[in-house]
């Protein structure tokens, strides 16, 4: 089983925003982080989920996965495999799309200091991407 830690990083409500993600695979962890463009907070704590499923498609297809969040939005969503939320009913399609490449994938949330990795990530590109000379 993969464990993936996602977060998400913005800069306003709504705001630009960044996506932090580590995966866990065996022995060796993978770092990513994203630009996501404007969005809330909660919508972008989806997108750091869709863009997970999508590397660990192209990069470890047909794994479990353990899908790690400190968003209880998000992970209470996929949880329950619904949501009344308008905004967010074209991510959670997306992610119940994506996650139908992999035979299980779990959702568990985490509190903050579980998820410092992904956080740091997640604010870094966020940093960078509004201060881009200090790259």
């Amino acid at each position: 089983m993969i464990e993936v830690y996602t977060d998400a990083a913005c800069s306003g409500e709504p705001g630009l925003s960044a996506a932090g993600i580590v995966i866990k695979h065996q022995q060796t962890i993978h770092e990513y982080q994203y630009f996501l463009g404007t969005w809330t907070n909660h919508e972008a704590e989806f997108l750091a989920i869709i863009r997970a499923l999508e590397i660990c498609q192209e990069q470890f297809p047909g794994e479990i996965l353990s899908i790690r969040s400190d968003s209880k939005v998000a992970v209470d969503t996929m949880e329950n495999n619904f949501t009344k939320n308008v905004k967010f009913s074209p991510l959670f399609q997306r992610i119940q799309l994506l996650q139908q490449a992999f035979p299980y994938v779990f959702y568990k949330w985490i509190p903050d200091k579980q998820n410092k990795n992904a956080d740091r990530l997640a604010r870094k590109c966020l940093q960078n991407t509004q201060n881009p000379d200090q790259r």
